[in-house]
């Protein structure tokens, strides 16, 4: 199958907010979203709608959109629809998971999160595990190289969960998730993967990658925002999560509480179809979004480089340094990075300051909660947005030395 060519021209296009004119580095923080979007959900908030069922056309149009929702996350993670879990947010999807898993931990037992992570993959493991009496352990962040420390030095026999990010939201580090795993599974223990950053920049596959448990947010890549989980229905039979009476206990269902938000989850199959677009337009649409997002990560790296080469030129401090890592830059800037996270603002540039909720790695680099300047691409990021962030940037660097 042919490499597709990648037509950024085009697919800017299909972004209405684009119109306005603003150069968007915030797609961390969430992307822009295409009009097929947009029009998904719209659609489906107009249709015949009503609680899921088989009896009339307005209960078959919700038990479709689900199904079908169900499966387009199937196809971009690689996953089993089966094992698709819906909710509000990862966050949320992370707190209820932590609860319902905590009911098999008690003391000795042991939970290890990261000095990388963002806290949605921190913070729900480390109340669950003092609720339940168990251990917290840390694996330690290299500030020199924003690199994560060999995860076997903080395994054991009473090991239970490992939580690691797939790639930092802060600094675009990617850790060496098969490698993780590998050895997580070796001490008989989970693995847990916030795929939040990661798949909004790289192909997924859940079962290589070696996750039993891997979450996402659609509103990171170009869709609305709602939170996923994939896991192996066969694990997910094995988990019995708090829920309503009358509600079902078959699986995914069990775990997703009330009704679905329909037409989020059909924005969320859009969001997949624009995806596999990408793609071309030959086989199935699994193949489509693979050749889609490595025609992405190509383009996305290409411009990552461009930017490290201005930024290195400037003098701006960058201090995303890892070896393998997503087109997400933390940089310092002269003068202060809120002050030129504004002074950008004022020119039409939108890159956003702070933490960004990765409380650990900030801290950690010796940021304190102010964090840093942060720099992220998105599909429809192009040279123009390039040259007009760098150009903001040397303003800003000049200003502050005079």
């Amino acid at each position: 199958m042919p490499e597709p060519t990648y037509d950024v021209a085009a697919l800017r296009a299909r972004f209405p907010a684009l119109d306005a004119g603003f150069a968007h580095f915030d797609g961390p923080g969430g992307s822009q979203v295409p009009v097929e979007v947009a029009r998904a959900v719209a659609d489906t908030l107009t249709m015949p709608i009503a609680n899921r069922g088989t009896t009339y056309a307005a209960a078959r149009n919700a038990e479709l959109v689900v199904l079908a929702a169900r499966q387009a996350m199937a196809d971009l993670l690689a996953a089993d629809p089966g094992g698709i879990v819906f909710g509000r947010s990862m966050t949320e999807l992370t707190m209820a998971l932590a609860r319902t898993l905590a009911t098999g931990w008690g003391p000795g037992d042991e939970v290890v999160v990261t000095r990388l992570d963002h806290d949605a993959n921190v913070r729900p493991w480390v109340i669950a595990a003092e609720r339940a009496g168990a251990t917290v352990r840390w694996l330690d962040l290299d500030p020199a190289t924003c690199e994560l420390d060999d995860v076997a030095t903080v395994l054991s026999d009473r090991t239970r969960l490992v939580a690691v990010t797939g790639a930092s939201n802060l600094v675009g580090t990617r850790p060496d998730l098969v490698g993780t795993a590998a050895a997580v599974h070796a001490r008989g223990a989970l693995f847990v993967v916030d795929g939040v950053h990661l798949t909004a920049h790289a192909s997924i596959d859940v079962a290589a990658l070696g996750a039993d448990i891997f979450l996402c947010s659609p509103y990171k890549f170009l869709g609305p925002h709602c939170g996923v989980l994939a896991a192996d229905p066969a694990f997910l039979e094995t988990l019995h999560p708090d829920k309503l009476l009358p509600s079902t206990d078959a699986v995914p269902e069990r775990f997703e509480l009330g009704t679905l938000p329909y037409e989020l989850l059909a924005g969320t199959t859009a969001a997949v179809d624009v995806l596999a677009s990408l793609g071309g337009t030959d086989g199935s649409r699994r193949e489509r979004l693979v050749l889609g997002m490595a025609a992405v990560e190509a383009h996305e790296d290409r411009l990552r480089r461009r930017i490290e080469e201005g930024l290195a030129d400037l003098g701006v401090e960058v201090l995303s340094r890892a070896r393998h890592r997503t087109p997400t830059l933390l940089v310092r800037v002269p003068g202060g990075d809120a002050r030129a996270s504004a002074l950008l603002a004022e020119r039409d540039v939108f890159a956003p300051s702070g933490s960004f909720y990765a409380v650990g790695p900030s801290h950690r680099l010796g940021l304190g909660d102010a964090g840093g300047l942060r720099i992220g691409l998105a599909p429809y990021s192009d040279d123009h947005d390039v040259d007009r962030l760098l150009d903001g940037l040397e303003q800003v660097c000049r200003t502050a030395s005079s």
